[in-house]
């Protein structure tokens, strides 16, 4: 079982947010952010680097949010119960980013659809304290997304 704390997100709006996938319509890659919401959007880029979003809105409105950084924890032994006081935070590096954030949890596209729950081993679980801070910054590498360019849908917790 792996474990982490997330840190970094970002937020993919709808159709006409031109950095969104789904801005170019309803597509086999894309069709899982228009279907229900609390599923996982997993998809490949630059041909190695897996990407791990949960769908947040109702079906028929292609909306995301990207998982950018998670502080991950030592995996727990199976039976053990979660508890973030007692864990062992892994090195700030293992899944500061989308790509290195799949391969420390095992995320791949084989997840893609998957519900967030417990049964299907992927899911999440609200924090009991909230963050210092929120930090809104716009998103990363997406030039090409016109007036969505600079939107400050990147998301940073300090805890």
């Amino acid at each position: 079982l792996y474990c982490g704390l997330i840190t970094e997100t970002e937020a993919y709006c709808g159709p006409r947010d031109l950095a969104n996938h789904a801005s170019r319509g309803r597509t086999a890659r894309t069709e899982i952010m228009f279907g229900q919401p609390g599923r996982a959007y997993i998809y490949l880029i630059y041909g190695m680097y897996h990407c791990f979003n949960i769908v947040t809105e109702p079906e028929h409105y292609p909306a995301a949010v990207l998982l950018r950084g998670v502080t991950a924890y030592a995996p727990i032994p199976a039976g053990q119960s979660i508890n973030l006081t007692t864990l062992t935070p892994l090195p700030i590096t293992a899944a500061n980013g989308p790509g290195k954030l799949c391969r420390q949890f095992h995320l791949d596209r084989s997840l893609n659809g998957q519900p967030l729950t417990t049964a299907s081993g992927l899911w999440v679980l609200p924090r009991q304290q909230p963050p210092r801070r929120i930090k809104k910054l716009p998103r990363v590498g997406i030039d090409y997304a016109g007036a969505y360019r600079d939107k400050p849908w990147r998301y940073v917790a300090e805890w």
